[in-house]
């Protein structure tokens, strides 16, 4: 009888033992799976903070290049190691508001002298070739200097954009840009780098 008792009472043991086993081991697997999360969440924020976004397209000033509803994939880092160049298609959050943000094209740097006679733009007396703007604009804009740590922009539809030529934008402190716009995503048949 007492040997009976004896094994009665280990295999009692032994199920405890693997019950708490089984607790250890689903409390181990779910905070694994919340470090895996939070770790995911972190990652994706430092992603879109730092080095790349996803950004919606709003309004037709630069089309052809861009049309409204596009969604464009924005290099962030470029701009953080590195300065804009001529002709780049760059987010910015607009100096008016520092809260809004407009997609335009780089015309003019630091210490360029920017003018539009006729409609042709004039970048240090030299005019510009612009195969990718919609229509000649009509409105002109006397002779300016780009001050330093500043950029004049331009949408590509230049008669209905509201560029550095508004004084509601005006010229652009480098520290608003968020990045440049590399590659168009959506819609799917548009696919393509942004030129």
């Amino acid at each position: 009888m007492e040997e009976h008792n004896i094994v009665k009472d280990a295999t009692v043991e032994v199920e405890t033992d693997s019950k708490k086993d089984s607790e250890k081991n689903a409390k181990k697997e779910a905070t694994e799976w919340i470090q895996a999360i939070v770790t995911a969440v972190v990652l994706a924020l430092l992603i879109r903070i730092f080095l790349f976004e996803i950004i919606l397209v709003v309004g037709g000033s630069m089309i052809p290049t861009l049309d409204d509803g596009d969604r464009v994939f924005v290099n962030k880092i470029g701009y953080i190691i590195g300065e804009p160049e001529l002709g780049d298609v760059v987010i910015f959050k607009t100096p008016e508001d520092g809260k809004t943000s407009y997609v335009k094209r780089v015309i003019g740097l630091p210490g360029d002298q920017v003018e539009i006679i006729d409609g042709i733009v004039y970048v240090n007396e030299e005019s510009l070739s612009e195969p990718y703007i919609s229509e000649q604009p009509f409105n002109d804009f006397a002779l300016e200097t780009v001050p330093e740590g500043r950029i004049f922009v331009l949408g590509d539809n230049r008669n209905h954009s509201k560029d550095s030529r508004d004084y509601h934008v005006g010229f652009v402190p480098m520290d608003n840009l968020v990045g440049k716009a590399v590659w168009r995503i959506w819609p799917l048949d548009s696919l393509s780098a942004i030129k």
